[in-house]
């Protein structure tokens, strides 16, 4: 029988920025980098040194110590200092599956930069796991999956439970929904059980009496992990005396100085088929609940606004508009790949658990929100010279011969499917380059223009706002020569774009002339007092604020949608918490003042007013509660008897076509200690419902199971969660609202968190963080849509995916400017079609000229996926997360036609 083996990893879990900002911890880092150098150099004892998984922590060492990277690499090569897969640890819930995979293809590429990549996916830390994490992990080739959180373990020696996210040993299979599977190894002692070991006989003998038991509760074969280190840990240099001393006490066992690579091995030799599987998503489902740490969600919300903002303008812009103008555009455009992967780093910096989770100091998230800034920057740049590219390609000459002088523009559609929607575009119908801006401008401003009317490319007339914006300063920026200021007379256009072409383009034109007759053969949108109406659905107002809505396609009918509620919130930035007997205020039942803000032939726009009055924060007890860390579950503060007014602006949009209600919520914020949500009724009878996560659509029941105490329920989403029945249901977009529950005892009702306001950090210390009340202008953006039978098949999901890319427009350059015009006036980038199958990346491979598109099968059945990239493309391979060479696939008359396994995620290669 084999002996006990003791697998002793060093590491230090390097939180990047927490308690302290940034560049306090990366002193600490050089300092743990240099010991550990020390160490590998002088004790061939100590072996190796474990990275946390993360590259980054050896890019913020060699940006202080670049005289080391030679001695870095060698390390790296040897296996003594382990790195890799990711670049950042970051929460996965809180990115999207692309910023994910672009974590993945980051610190996969930097760990073999430097040497070498563990493959082994690695969250000691992660606040739950989504549910296609194994299949994303073994698409990349992971051996394994090491976490630290969302399963309950109940030792073999216990009385299991019968939950589905429990295990007896702290070794388990981890089954993603389409079936992949790899051996997961949880941190059932955490991963500081073997930190600090004592080299002293006594000490010693004590430590390892009870570590040894703690890990025997779990452990399903005689290979034992004890991990030597905990956040920020220090090298503990006497480690090799301290292993010496074990192995006296212990001859029976053998003790040696480990690594992931080695331990998995050996645990793959040594497993049998006694390990039980968990599937899908982790999120600590068969606990109380009290520690999901979900509330990270909604803390700092306006940091996660900021996220999918920067998340949008790089993988639902410009990496497909750079594309297209890669392999569209023709000459003088040469896609950007090191820039794209420069604003990616910047924008995954801010991807760390505690980071973007909201749940570190103040500092940490003025920092995050400069590096938003620059990463939003970039792509801007990015996004415009590869409109501007395509733009100069296209081809207007049919609106000119029809029209003779007309300015034209174009509309790109990077969001992945044939959209249609609102867009807002500024054309110059003149400019004045002189050297003298000030008589440019006076120049521009004393242009009379003539009325205008818009056009599409066949030169049919369409709706349009238009307002005269004067005259406004500009720059352009040739490649070839110095910088050009002028003056412009500018224009800005607002229109209902019809149909523009998935991941494509539409040319529109200001033409000067009467209007003449383009009214839509539709009724008015208002269509009495507080009520509008389109072709889909019915809105009526009501006077408290709340929506009833009829969709006119099934017949299905909500009352009540988009009351607010506010309720103490005496937790931190980690755990929503109202203790027991603090009523919530209502916005519900009280009058609101509502005026038509708007209306034209394809938008109407309602102002909706309401004045809560909330507390003005918690009680006194709160702040004492907190300087004294009593637990947040023992907390008895209440709200204080002062109370401030706060006023709730919300903006209702009907648009002609949309089978939908778009909504913005503003508000200012002077209260602390609270939580705001909206509150949608669905009326629905169901017992589960949908939510959007990274590459999947999770269905979730309503309820949390037996064992659950806390008495929010909430939970995780990306885009959107849904509740519908056969006939079809309601779904809430949103815009960086991560946040939401269902709450079955009023009516099924999805309810969305707006703003979270805490005073502390949480956790292990006292840490205030004033601006983690939020204070201030506030606003929130989300959607509700009505659909069709089952939500994965509705097009919803779709809806919601677009509701978060901006809409894209370039003026076209005038005739004869750029040489020949090769680009029709209207065209497709890529069509597919694949019905619960959905686009979710469209990008260049990292080094090569392929184009890679990246989908994921959201139902539970197997799906055909139709693919009909353009003419320049070659042969379609299918690859895997990693962009690496896979099978060619079958073609015929230029059309792809491939079955896609349920849940799968399947990426396309196309030879350029």
């Amino acid at each position: 029988m084999n002996k006990l083996t003791v697998h002793i990893i060093s590491h230090s879990h390097w939180d990047r920025e927490w308690y302290m900002p940034l560049e306090k911890h990366k002193l600490k880092l050089v300092d743990l980098i240099n010991d550990n150098l020390e160490m590998l150099s002088e004790n061939p004892e100590y072996r190796s040194f474990h990275l946390d998984g993360q590259t980054i922590v050896l890019d913020d060492y060699l940006e202080i110590c670049p005289e080391k990277k030679k001695e870095i690499k060698r390390l790296v090569e040897e296996g003594r200092l382990v790195t890799g897969p990711w670049y950042v640890l970051q929460d996965e819930f809180l990115t999207s599956g692309e910023a994910n995979i672009r974590n993945l293809l980051t610190g996969c590429r930097e760990a073999e930069e430097y040497g070498k990549n563990c493959r082994v996916g690695y969250f000691p830390d992660a606040f739950g796991n989504v549910g296609q994490m194994p299949q994303i992990l073994k698409q990349a080739g992971m051996e394994a999956v090491v976490f630290g959180r969302g399963v309950k373990p109940v030792g073999f020696n216990n009385e299991a439970g019968s939950g589905e996210y429990e295990s007896a040993y702290s070794e388990m299979y981890w089954e993603a929904p389409d079936g992949s599977r790899l051996l997961g190894i949880l941190f059932a002692n955490w991963y500081n059980n073997g930190m600090e070991i004592p080299v002293e006989e006594e000490e010693a003998r004590k430590f390892w009496e009870e570590k040894l038991k703690s890990a025997l509760r779990y452990a399903s074969t005689k290979e034992l992990l004890f991990m030597n280190g905990c956040d920020h840990q220090p090298v503990q240099k006497n480690l090799p005396q301290a292993i010496e001393t074990a192995r006296r006490l212990y001859p029976d066992i053998t003790f040696i100085h480990s690594n992931f690579p080695d331990y998995i091995a050996r645990i793959k030799e040594e497993s049998e088929d006694k390990l039980s599987c968990v599937k899908g998503e982790l999120t600590s489902q068969d606990t109380d609940g009290w520690t999901t740490l979900v509330n990270t969600c909604s803390a700092r919300i306006y940091m996660k606004q900021k996220n999918r903002e920067a998340e949008a303008l790089l993988e639902k812009t410009a990496e497909p508009l750079c594309t297209m103008a890669a392999v569209l555009g023709g000459e003088g455009y040469r896609y950007p790949e090191k820039k794209l992967q420069y604003a990616w780093k910047i924008l995954m910096q801010n991807h760390p658990h505690d980071s973007i989770c909201g749940c570190s100091v103040d500092e940490v998230n003025e920092e995050m929100g400069i590096r938003f800034r620059r990463s939003m920057q970039a792509a801007e740049v990015l996004i415009r010279e590869a409109a501007e590219h395509l733009a100069g390609n296209i081809d207007a000459s049919g609106l000119m011969r029809q029209y003779g002088v007309c300015h034209p523009f174009v509309v790109f559609n990077t969001a992945g499917w044939k959209r249609t929607g609102i867009v807002t575009a500024q054309i110059d119908v003149d400019r004045d380059y002189r050297a003298n801006l000030t008589e440019a401008h006076d120049h521009m401003q004393s242009l009379s223009l003539p009325p205008f009317f818009l056009v599409d490319h066949k030169g049919e007339r369409i709706p349009c706002r238009m307002q005269d914006l004067g005259a406004v300063f500009d720059y352009e920026l040739p490649g070839d020569s110095f910088r050009r200021p002028f003056m412009a007379r500018r224009i800005q256009a607002v229109f209902e774009a019809e149909e523009i072409p998935c991941e494509g383009y539409k040319v529109f034109a200001l033409v000067p002339g009467e209007e003449g007759e383009c009214k839509t053969e539709e009724e008015r949108l208002v269509t009495g007092e507080c009520r509008m109406e389109n072709a889909h659905i019915r809105v009526v107002i009501q006077k408290d604020g709340t929506l009833e809505v009829t969709d006119k396609h099934n017949g299905n009918s909500y009352r009540n949608l988009c009351y607010f509620e506010d309720t103490l919130d005496a937790g931190n930035e980690y755990i929503y918490f109202c203790p027991e007997g603090n009523k919530p205020v209502l916005s519900k039942g009280k009058e609101a003042e509502i005026r038509l803000a708007e209306e034209t032939d394809f938008r109407a726009v309602y102002e909706i007013r309401q004045k809560l009055l909330i507390p003005a924060s918690a009680d006194e007890r709160l702040e004492q509660e907190q300087k004294r860390m009593v637990d947040f579950q023992e907390r008895k503060a209440g709200r204080s008897r002062e109370v401030r007014e706060m006023e709730l602006c919300t903006f209702v949009t009907l648009t002609r076509l949309g089978r939908k209600v778009e909504i913005r919520t503003e508000f200012e914020n002077t209260a602390k200690d609270h939580r705001l949500r909206v509150i949608i009724p669905t009326g629905i009878e169901k017992e589960f419902h949908y939510a959007d996560s990274v590459f999947e659509v999770v269905k979730r029941p309503n309820r949390h199971r037996a064992g659950w105490k806390n008495p929010s329920g909430c939970e995780h989403q990306q885009y959107v969660s849904a509740v519908c029945d056969e006939k079809g249901g309601i779904a809430v977009a949103n815009k960086g609202l991560y946040e939401y529950e269902v709450l079955p005892a009023q009516e099924n009702a999805l309810a969305v968190t707006l703003l979270r306001s805490v005073g502390e950090m949480g956790d292990w210390g006292v840490f205030p963080t004033p601006e983690a009340q939020c204070p201030g202008k506030q606003s929130a953006e989300y959607e509700l849509i009505f659909f069709d039978g089952d939500f994965p098949d509705s097009g919803a999901y779709e809806e919601a995916s677009m509701f978060q890319a901006p809409w894209i427009t370039a003026v076209l350059p005038p005739a004869g400017e750029k040489g020949e015009k090769r680009l029709p006036s209207c065209e497709s980038f890529l069509e597919w079609e694949g019905k619960g199958i959905y686009l979710s990346g469209l990008k260049k491979k990292d080094g090569d000229k392929d184009i890679m598109v990246r989908f994921f099968n959201g139902t539970e059945e197997e799906r055909e996926l139709c693919l009909k990239p353009a003419a320049a493309f070659g042969k379609c391979r299918k690859s895997n997360v990693l962009e690496q060479e896979g099978t060619v696939l079958e073609e015929k008359e230029g059309v792809y036609r491939l079955m896609v396994k349920p849940c799968e995620i399947i990426t396309i290669g196309m030879k350029e």
